[in-house]
């Protein structure tokens, strides 16, 4: 995990996709972003140790991911599972560019943002399947995690009420005058809700420390966002009404992710109100493993891979630049399988809760 950011990232270089999945540079192009969203010119230094670091960050997300896939098809992960598939790269290069002491909120699409945050993939994956071991002792399952300790304020099952409550979070850091900001993640399928807007309203009207990041995956729960949000492809316009500054993102490329992120955490931490930040990101998976996400081609989800895929991406620039080895990389891979395989098994080993626990962190009204 990194504690602070450095200032050194890596940019685009040979190989780097510019065109994030349909609707990236077409839709900046159309109208530009607020006029508070000032573009540095620089060309940031290459940092051959953070490139690494993105690398095995994302490597372990997909990883987990995978192995989790393969537990629910096992029948070990029931109701609902969420992968992160394919969007590794926005929490990934989001994450690089806060500090611990940030608040990080999702919905529940959220194993890939615990990892992120450092919490330990054993206790993840516990809770995955209904184990003692996990983070919400078995009780939470898939979509309601939380780590006070790593300021992770949990998955969130209703679409959008993350926002109000990542909204609050800001709130309280300001009204305790604490230097710190609130990321709150969202899917393209919760732009259109109304707790949303009354979030950008309040958080613009006290100047809150809120970055707003939107993981559009161009699908929601199964509805291209084109037919299900109007301007689907500016979402990062959302905020206009308000004030708010926003900026469309390749949210397949990390490097982008991070300078993007930096720009916004910025413009939060320095006392100038919220941003918003549209990742242009695809998930490979269904909504959840039990969709088959017959609304998208096989070839459509195979171009994404095979032009656009996150880890590829930094992949080829570590060969390219001669940072690592095909043997080296291959290494790194068996490290975090080993990583991911004791997860599971001890979530395997880990005894389901003990029926009394049905009656514990309940809240009673006197």
């Amino acid at each position: 995990m990194v504690k602070k950011t450095t200032g050194k990232t890596t940019g685009k270089t040979t190989g780097s996709k510019s065109a994030s999945p349909k609707g990236g540079k077409a839709a900046a192009k159309k109208r530009p972003a607020s006029k508070t969203n000032a573009k540095s010119t620089a060309k940031p230094k290459f940092d051959p140790k953070k490139a690494l670091y993105f690398y095995r960050e994302m490597l372990l997300i997909r990883r987990f991911e995978e192995k989790a896939g393969q537990l629910y098809g096992m029948g070990l992960i029931g109701g609902f599972c969420h992968l992160y598939i394919g969007q590794e790269a926005v929490i990934t290069g989001m994450r690089a560019c806060t500090t611990d002491d940030d608040a990080i909120i999702t919905s529940y699409r959220d194993h890939g943002h615990m990892l992120a945050c450092g919490m330990d993939p054993r206790g993840v994956m516990a809770e995955l399947t209904g184990r003692v071991g996990g983070y919400s002792r078995g009780k939470g399952g898939s979509m309601h995690m939380f780590s006070k300790e790593k300021n992770f304020y949990g998955g969130h099952g209703i679409v959008g009420a993350q926002v109000p409550i990542g909204t609050g979070l800001a709130f309280s850091f300001k009204y305790r005058g604490e230097p710190h900001v609130s990321l709150s993640f969202l899917g393209d399928g919760a732009v259109n809700q109304g707790q949303v807007y009354e979030s950008f309203n309040m958080s613009a009207l006290w100047k809150l420390p809120a970055i707003y990041v939107i993981e559009n995956n161009r699908y929601g729960m199964g509805t291209s966002v084109e037919r299900a949000a109007a301007h689907g492809s500016e979402l990062f316009l959302r905020g206009e009404a308000y004030g708010i500054p926003g900026e469309p993102v390749d949210g397949m490329d990390v490097f982008a992710v991070e300078e993007a992120g930096k720009r916004a955490v910025a413009h939060a931490r320095g006392g100038n109100g919220p941003y918003i930040l549209e990742m242009k990101t695809y998930r490979y998976r269904g909504h959840s493993m039990s969709d088959p996400a017959k609304y998208r081609t096989k070839e459509e989800v195979d171009k994404v891979k095979h032009d656009l895929d996150p880890i590829a991406h930094v992949r080829q620039i570590l060969l390219d630049r001669k940072i690592a080895t095909e043997e080296s990389l291959k290494d790194i891979d068996r490290e975090i399988k080993e990583v991911v395989g004791a997860a599971a098994d001890f979530a395997r080993e880990s005894p389901e809760p003990d029926p009394a626990e049905l009656y514990t962190d309940i809240l009673a009204e006197g």
